[in-house]
C-alpha cells in the first residue's frame, strides 16, 4: 500500500489533505443545512434546487477570469482571502438561520458564495499541484478524492444527525470554523510554486483560450468529461427518480443508494490513487464501464440489484475526474494551469447545471428507465468517438482490460511492452588491447623485436602452401 498512499510521504501534503478533509466535512454539513432550511421555510424543492443554481452560475460566467487572475496572483495570498469570505458567509448563514429573516438572504449569500468559489477553484488547484512533485500529482489528485468522498458520507451523516437535533444553525457556525483549518495550513506549508505569473492586462483570458484551442488532447478530455458528467453523473435526479417509481423503494431506498454511491467514490479514489500513470486510455476505458454499467441501469429490478451496479459507477466516476484533472494540469504549459483549470471548473458546473436539468426533462417524458437506457448508449458512443480521436494522435490505443483490473482486483498499471532496441553493429574482437600490447612491446629487446618483423613475411608465406 506504499504506492497507494505515496503522496502523504510529502510533509506539505499531508498538512494540506488533513486541512482539506476537515474543510471538505463542514462544506458537507453546511450544503445538508441550507437543503434542510430551504425545503422547510418554503416547502418548495424547486426553490431549494435554486440555490443550487445560484451557486453554479457565477462559476459559468466567471470561472475565465478568475483563471488568469489565478496565474497572476500567487495563490497562498489569493486562497487566504477566499477561505476568510466563506467564513464570512458561513457566519451569516448562521445569522439568517437563527433570526428567521426570510429566505432572500440565503438565495444573496449563496449567489455570493459562487462568486468565491468560481474565483478559489483555479487558485486551489495550482496551490494543490505545488505541495507534490510533477511525479506525484496523480496520486496526491487520487488521494484527495478519496479525501472529499470521505468527509462527504462523515458531513452528511454527522450533518443529518446534528440538523435533526441543533436546527441548521450550528452546522453553518462549525462549516466557518472550518476553514481555518485551511488558513492554518497555508500559513505552515513550505512551498515554492512554478511557473511565472501572467502578464498583466486584459489579454489574459484571450491568451488562455487561445493556448487551449492548440491542445487537442486536452480539448477531447474536457469534451468527454462534459458528455459523461452532463448524461452520466447526475445520479442524484435518476436515483430520486428510480427510487421514487420503478423500485418502489422510496426515501429510505433513495438514502441508501446514496450511501452506496459514497461508498463507490471511496473505491475509487483508492483504485485511482494504486495507478502508477492516469493517461487518456484510462479516461476512455474507465468512461466506457461506467457507460455500460449505466445502460445496464435500467434494465434491472430491485434496490440491491441497482446498488450493486451503482458502486463501480461511483468508482469509475472519481477514477475519470481524477484523471481529466491530473492530464489538463500536466500536459499544459505551468504558466497557463489557472486558466485550463477554470475551463475544467466551467466544465464540470456545466454539466451540473445542464446535464440534472436534461435528465429531469427526460424521466417526466420517457420515464427513469428509459432515461439511464438513453443516456447509457449516448455516453458509450462519446467513449468510443473519444477513443478513436485519441488512437487517431497517435498516443494511448484503447484498453478497457486495464481499467477493468483496476477497478477489480486493484492492480497497479500494467507497462506497456517496450519495442526491442536495435541490434548494434558489432565491432571486430580484439584479444590484446592497444595499450597491453604497448606494454607487452616495451618488455620485449630491440634486437627481438627487429627478428620477428622480419621473419613475419616468411611466416607468413609457409602458412598458405598447400
Amino acid at each position: 500500500m506504499q504506492g497507494t498512499f505515496a503522496a502523504l510521504r510529502e510533509r506539505n501534503f499531508r498538512i494540506w489533505m488533513g486541512a482539506g478533509f476537515v474543510s471538505t466535512t463542514g462544506s458537507w454539513m453546511q450544503t445538508l443545512a441550507i437543503n434542510w432550511f430551504v425545503l422547510q421555510s418554503t416547502g418548495s424543492a424547486t426553490r431549494m434546487g435554486f440555490t443550487l443554481l445560484l451557486q453554479a452560475l457565477p462559476v459559468l460566467v466567471l470561472s475565465s477570469w478568475a483563471g488568469a487572475l489565478a496565474d497572476r496572483i500567487p495563490g497562498r495570498r489569493l486562497l487566504v482571502v477566499t477561505q476568510l469570505a466563506h467564513a464570512s458567509l458561513a457566519v451569516g448563514l448562521a445569522a439568517v438561520a437563527i433570526g428567521h429573516v426570510g429566505i432572500g438572504p440565503i438565495y444573496l449569500i449563496s449567489l455570493a458564495g459562487g462568486l468565491v468559489n468560481a474565483i478559489e477553484a483555479p487558485a486551489m488547484g495550482r496551490f494543490t499541484s505545488s505541495t507534490v512533485t510533477p511525479a506525484m500529482l496523480g496520486n496526491a489528485l487520487s488521494l484527495g478524492s478519496l479525501s472529499n468522498s470521505a468527509g462527504r458520507i462523515i458531513g452528511m451523516s454527522l450533518g443529518g444527525v446534528a440538523v435533526a437535533a441543533l436546527g441548521p444553525a450550528p452546522l453553518f457556525a462549525g462549516n466557518a470554523v472550518s476553514f481555518l483549518a485551511v488558513i492554518g495550513a497555508l500559513m505552515v506549508i513550505r512551498t515554492h510554486e512554478g511557473g511565472t505569473p501572467a502578464e498583466a492586462g486584459t489579454g489574459g483570458v484571450r491568451e488562455g483560450l487561445r493556448y487551449l484551442l492548440r491542445q487537442p488532447m486536452v480539448l477531447i478530455a474536457l469534451g468527454l468529461a462534459a458528455v459523461l458528467g452532463s448524461l452520466g453523473r447526475n445520479y442524484q435526479v435518476t436515483m430520486a427518480a428510480m427510487s421514487n417509481g420503478p423500485l418502489h423503494a422510496g426515501a429510505s431506498g433513495y438514502g441508501l443508494l446514496s450511501t452506496v454511491f459514497a461508498v463507490g467514490t471511496v473505491l475509487g479514489g483508492l483504485a485511482a490513487a494504486r495507478r502508477s500513470h492516469l493517461g487518456y486510455r484510462t479516461l476512455v476505458g474507465a468512461g466506457l464501464i461506467a457507460s455500460t454499467l449505466q445502460l445496464a441501469l435500467g434494465l434491472v429490478g430491485g434496490v440491491w440489484a441497482f446498488g450493486a451496479l451503482l458502486l463501480p459507477i461511483a468508482a469509475c466516476a472519481v477514477l475519470i475526474d481524477t484523471t481529466v484533472a491530473t492530464r489538463v494540469q500536466l500536459d499544459t504549459r505551468v504558466e497557463m494551469r489557472g486558466r485550463v483549470l477554470a475551463a475544467l471548473s466551467m466544465t464540470s458546473a456545466l454539466s451540473g447545471a445542464l446535464g440534472g436539468q436534461l435528465l429531469g426533462w427526460l424521466c417526466e417524458a420517457t420515464g427513469p428507465r428509459g432515461t439511464l437506457v438513453l443516456a447509457g448508449a449516448l455516453t458509450v458512443i462519446a467513449s468510443v468517438a473519444a477513443g478513436v480521436a485519441f488512437a487517431a494522435r497517435g498516443r494511448h490505443p484503447l484498453r478497457v482490460s486495464e481499467v477493468g483490473r483496476t477497478l477489480m482486483a486493484g492492480v497497479r498499471h500494467v507497462p506497456q511492452q517496450r519495442a526491442p532496441r536495435p541490434t548494434a553493429r558489432r565491432r571486430p574482437v580484439r584479444l590484446i588491447g592497444p595499450r597491453v600490447a604497448g606494454r607487452i612491446s616495451h618488455r620485449i629487446p630491440a634486437a627481438r623485436r627487429r627478428a620477428a618483423v622480419d621473419a613475419a613475411p616468411v611466416a607468413l608465406a609457409r602458412s598458405v602452401q598447400p
